[in-house]
């Protein structure tokens, strides 16, 4: 798939896009999950071995390559990786899977009761090993902790700023400042959220777009207009800590937006599982978060 095509499959496509992006922090976590013990591995080389062999087992699934799944979301490990002989991004693209990089470096400190995202020293590298790979565009992650107007702010911001450089460098952005659904709040804040968001859409460039991942919010349909903005190629929602069924149940009430999912995707899978009783359990998920992304 070139550019084009792959603009077109998120643009058009039906299904939902795989977020299999959990980084160091994250990895001993989905680890444990998927029924490797911290004892299995030792040291990051092996613990990203262990994580890259569960991913591969993922994309490699018949299931995956369905047609329901339209893009994927990686850690940059395992986008330097090879499944089946090839690049991660070269084997997903294969089974009509246009490949996404995450390219934050983790949260700050909270303040303003939002978490920013890090400095980002190795984002001009990495921007151009990812154009290298063949990538269509990244993921950056901000989190929204309360309904402060200056936090919200700052966040979408700095979020638009790391885009445009970005889309300089001839990939998608996909922006995603994440709102706590345990947040007391979320109602008042997600209404700020999406001033701020229409703010910044509105004075995009012409013939530039950008990508939203957004929590499912509070209030079904409230990013409905985004989902029709000529400036946002996609939004589409994370689970943000909702159970598979209750993300599902939720996204449905929302039209526009498709999933995109990690916990929800991978929570039944085990390593210990034959190939037979994997791709089912797989298939039963990705099936379910497809039907809620229509």
């Amino acid at each position: 798939m070139n550019t084009h095509a792959m603009t077109d499959r998120i643009a058009k496509g039906q299904g939902f896009i795989a977020a299999l992006d959990q980084s160091g922090g994250s990895t001993p976590k989905a680890l444990r999950g998927y029924g490797v013990d911290d004892g299995e591995w030792s040291g990051e080389d092996e613990m990203f071995q262990a994580i890259h062999a569960m991913r591969a087992r993922v994309i490699t699934s018949p299931c995956f390559g369905s047609g329901k799944v339209i893009g994927a979301i990686l850690f940059e490990r395992t986008m330097d990786g090879e499944v089946d002989g090839v690049s991660t991004a070269d084997a997903l693209k294969a089974r009509g899977i246009v490949p996404f990089i995450k390219v934050d470096e983790g949260l700050a400190d909270e303040a303003d009761g939002v978490q920013l995202m890090k400095p980002m020293v190795k984002l001009a590298a990495l921007l151009e090993k990812s154009v290298a790979n063949g990538m269509f565009g990244t993921k950056m992650r901000s989190v929204i902790k309360a309904a402060n107007p200056a936090g919200i702010a700052a966040v979408v911001a700095q979020q638009f700023e790391v885009a445009a450089q970005i889309s300089a460098a001839g990939l998608m952005p996909i922006i995603e400042p994440e709102y706590d659904i345990t947040a007391a709040d979320r109602v008042e804040g997600e209404a700020i959220l999406l001033a701020e968001i229409t703010k910044h859409v509105d004075a995009l460039p012409e013939g530039q777009q950008v990508m939203l991942k957004l929590s499912i919010p509070a209030t079904p349909g409230l990013y409905t207009p985004l989902t029709q903005h000529p400036k946002v190629l996609r939004v589409v929602a994370l689970s943000g800590g909702f159970s598979t069924d209750d993300a599902c149940s939720r996204l449905a009430q929302n039209p526009g937006m498709i999933a995109s999912f990690s916990r929800g995707l991978l929570q039944d899978l085990r390593k210990g599982q034959s190939d037979a009783e994997f791709d089912t359990v797989l298939g039963k998920a990705i099936e379910q978060i497809a039907s809620a992304s229509v």
